[in-house]
């Protein structure tokens, strides 16, 4: 298969990729436990596995469920979606937006109704973030790591071979291998940044969606819809090639500050409840 022969391995893809797997692994278990441990007294462990099972269900079962339909089957409707920018970027925040926060309040509401304590908000942040780098994030890393490991051990043949890479198969893999022979140490420190940046703006949202269920006041789910969707919004232009990566980085950063800032008043807030 022509596409891959001209694909070489750079030098630094397998520590690179090695790093990252223990960098966000071991943050996302720092945090878990940092919390437990700080809040023992007020938090309990029901409440990072409900922000787990959240995310799985809202983002992973029921948005993926419509977006089989809105993007991936070939209908009039995904084919409007995909042949305009502004459709596909509207559409992308806006199902993210909707279902994840609509998921955290249904749950936070409805189903987590005892041990409400702004200590356990925040741990039901962290389930929601720490299973999306778990059950997200580092299988494509790994996947990205068994790639370049066989591509640089053994020859071209054996590697695809061994990665069941076939004719038909050959589009699909193309873009993973890519990935794996251009990642370097500084696609290292992109992605455990944007990481640390999505798993605090996780906890804030749930910050702020969690003070709107234990205050009744209804604007917050709808804030923090709005900020979840501002924060995707570049995301979503890099995937048509809009924009640069760096301004990914950029503009999520400055949307997760001030969902920490909005989150940090409102715990604050609870304290005095």
């Amino acid at each position: 298969m022509k596409e891959f022969e001209n694909i070489v391995m750079g030098k630094s893809s397998i520590p690179a990729l090695v790093i990252t797997i223990i960098l966000i692994v071991a943050m996302t278990a720092f945090l878990c436990i940092y919390w437990l441990v700080k809040n023992k007294q007020k938090t309990n462990i029901s409440y990072l596995i409900a922000g787990a099972l959240g995310f799985m269900v809202s983002a992973r079962v029921l948005e993926l469920g419509v977006h089989y339909f809105c993007i991936i089957m070939d209908n009039s409707v995904s084919r409007f979606i995909s042949g305009s920018t502004a459709a596909y970027v509207l559409y992308g925040v806006t199902m993210a937006g909707v279902f994840e926060e609509c998921g955290r309040h249904i749950v936070l509401k409805y189903i987590m109704k005892k041990n409400r304590t702004r200590e356990n908000a925040v741990l039901y942040g962290i389930g929601h973030g720490g299973i999306e780098i778990l059950g997200v994030i580092l299988p494509s890393i790994i996947t990205c790591l068994v790639v370049a490991v066989m591509f640089t051990n053994g020859p071209l043949d054996v590697a695809l071979a061994a990665l069941n890479i076939t004719e038909e198969t050959a589009a699909a893999a193309l873009p993973t291998v890519k990935a794996a022979a251009a990642f370097d140490y500084g696609m290292m420190a992109m992605n455990v940044i944007e990481r640390l940046l999505a798993m605090l703006l996780h906890i804030s949202l749930t910050v702020i969606v969690f003070y709107g269920v234990v205050s009744g006041e209804k604007r917050y789910l709808p804030l923090a819809i709005a900020l979840h969707m501002l924060m995707d919004t570049f995301a979503a232009l890099y995937q048509r090639g809009a924009v640069p990566l760096w301004s990914v980085e950029v503009w999520a950063a400055f949307w997760t500050a001030v969902s920490v800032v909005i989150a940090v008043r409102l715990y604050r807030k609870m304290a005095e409840r």
